[in-house]
């Protein structure tokens, strides 16, 4: 398995810290052959202290990241293989010194990813029928790998399927099958939507609707055709507008590919694009109609102009990949320099919107005409869907069990939605447009009973998905989306504190476990913080006492280990019931 590296060299979150480069927090450029001998002297590391890592001999490790820190130390994140086959959950991250010497491991399989055997008892056909069956769609090929998610190794089939009744719009699955019993180990959606299928049938059932208030905009001075007074070169890079549906008239940087016509695509951000699916469930960027104008100006802040959503998504899509640049350096959503994609328009009467991996891009329905009225393209959701996109590239955290209906549990899921409302909101304060005022809220411009999906400073609020503020084992077998609170709450009281405090034209009041009092140390440290931990110190079952020991280390990079933020994030992480203490109690 080829695996391309991303190497990041940036600020990482670390502009205005004590570790900080000085005047612009970023790390210098890593030559290439400076980046192979991090990733040879890793490998070699995991292999010379196997009892810390879990490598054997059959293992080879594929470096996906090479993440060098300003302050010298040297992370590199691997994909495995043993004796040939992928691993899933085999995922390791490997921490050099700035000499390279090792100084520990984050690892996603506490135990040996050897099987017992290496030899199916099921074809491939086999597998591909009992995947096609389980997902209710087409199957494409089986390849064997090693499933290593569990507690034990087991040998099995990964299987996509495509066109699968079982997920939303008919998008694909994977589908992991034992190789030797036909079991189905897991059936996962590759989109992954904002709305889970428990919390829609929540709605239909109190019979309420998601209608979010939208206007149209005056009509800004838009760029049109002009005589020229001298030759023009196309296509050229101009500033356009888009007139939206949520966020009134919006700048935007748009491509003029001859003198009236206008293509919304952004050259100054690797190009990155929102396509028109026209009603289909594509999975292939490629396929979406090109949205263009015959002037610089996009949309008429109406839904029946095709064009408005996708001034949202377009503009939304930009204001998150300049939160990630402008914070920690990163180079679109894999840091790789690569566009951020997105089509609107999406299936047939979807009210849902997806991060995608199979096509590395966002997906947008336009509402399922009854319960949801509106396309999904506020700006807080898209900026909570390419995070799962970062989360993808990086920790690629899962969940650990999907339910027939599509819902999925434990928590390195719930972690992964946490983070992508975590981040999610920084967007909002990063665009701070005065048509969404930034907040610590989900989701709360879209027209719900209850005025927001999720909070993050007091999370059981929310009444539809039944968020949860603490930490308990039962959190273990707790939807994701509701199992989230417990460290959506955590980043809140490391950012702003706990009790009640105005910020904006919102008022919170965040409770802890025992009743104590926290002072926060600021949304700016608290971002870089979980941002730092993500990157390099968690993997794809990262749980929440692992995210409390990941944050830690991270808040020692930054701040060092005797420090105030050190000492508030273990604080934090204690007022929602995560402790060293009762770590032991916690399932994986």
């Amino acid at each position: 398995m080829a695996v391309a590296v991303a190497v990041t060299t940036a600020a990482t979150g670390l502009a205005g810290t004590a570790l900080a480069q000085p005047a612009t927090g970023k790390a210098h450029t890593s030559p290439a052959a400076d980046t192979a001998s991090i990733v040879t002297a890793a490998r070699a590391a995991a292999f010379a202290h196997a009892t810390a890592t879990g490598v054997s001999p059959d293992d080879r490790l594929q470096a996906r990241d090479v993440m060098i820190d300003p302050e010298g130390a040297r992370h590199v994140r691997f994909a495995r293989t043993h004796a040939g086959l992928a691993v899933l959950g085999g995922d390791l991250v490997v921490h050099l010194s700035r000499r390279l010497t090792y100084t520990g491991v984050t690892r996603a399989a506490d135990h040996t990813v050897a099987p017992a055997t290496t030899t199916a008892t099921l074809t491939p056909a086999q597998a591909e029928r009992k995947a096609a069956l389980a997902a209710h769609g087409d199957a494409g090929t089986a390849h064997l790998v090693v499933d290593a998610r569990s507690t034990t190794a087991t040998l099995a089939y990964q299987v996509t399927v495509a066109d699968s009744a079982t997920s939303e719009g008919t998008g694909s699955r994977t589908v992991v099958v034992d190789a030797r019993t036909g079991t189905i180990l897991s059936s996962m959606p590759d989109a992954d939507g904002f709305l889970s299928p428990k919390l829609l049938d929540t709605l239909r059932e109190r019979g309420e609707t998601m209608d979010p208030a939208t206007g149209t905009a005056p009509s800004p001075a838009a760029l049109s055709a002009a005589p020229a007074a001298a030759a023009v070169r196309y296509p050229k890079t101009v500033t356009g507008s888009g007139r939206s549906l949520f966020l009134g008239t919006v700048g935007l940087t748009v491509s003029q590919t001859a003198r009236t016509s206008f293509l919304l695509k952004d050259p100054t951000r690797y190009g990155t694009e929102t396509r028109d699916a026209k009603g289909s469930s594509t999975e292939n960027f490629a396929t979406g109609k090109k949205i263009t104008s015959t002037t610089s100006t996009f949309g008429n802040g109406a839904t029946g102009n095709r064009a408005s959503a996708a001034a949202d998504a377009q503009f939304g899509i930009t204001k998150t990949l300049d939160f990630y640049k402008k914070t920690f350096g990163r180079k679109g959503i894999a840091n790789t320099s690569k566009p951020a994609q997105a089509m609107v328009h999406w299936g047939n009467k979807v009210g849902n919107a997806f991060w995608d991996p199979t096509c590395g891009c966002m997906l947008y329905g336009d509402g399922d005409g009854g319960t949801f009225k509106k396309p999904l393209v506020v700006l807080d959701v898209t900026g909570h869907e390419l995070t799962h996109g970062v989360v993808d590239a990086t920790a690629k955290l899962e969940p650990t069990f999907t339910d027939v209906a599509g819902n999925q549990y434990g928590e390195p899921g719930a972690l992964n939605e946490s983070l992508a409302d975590i981040f999610g909101s920084n967007v909002e304060f990063s665009a701070n447009n005065a048509k969404n005022p930034p907040n610590y809220l989900i989701g709360e411009k879209l027209g719900l009973a209850q005025t927001f999906l999720r909070r993050l400073d007091h999370p059981s609020l929310d009444k539809l998905e039944g968020t949860v503020d603490y930490w308990s084992p039962a959190t273990y077998a707790a939807e994701v989306h509701a199992g989230s609170g417990v460290s959506s709450h955590a980043y809140y009281l490391l950012a702003e504190g706990s009790g009640r405090k105005k910020i904006g034209a919102t008022t919170y009041d965040s409770p802890t476990y025992d009743g104590s009092t926290l002072k926060g140390i600021g949304r700016t440290k608290a971002t870089a913080i979980f941002y730092r931990a993500l990157t390099r110190y968690m993997v794809s079952t990262t749980d929440f006492h692992g995210a409390r020991t990941a944050t830690l280390k991270a808040a020692k990079d930054l701040y060092g280990a005797t420090s105030t933020e050190y000492r508030t994030v273990d604080r934090a992480w204690a007022d929602v019931n995560v402790t060293q203490a009762n770590a032991s109690t916690a399932r994986h």
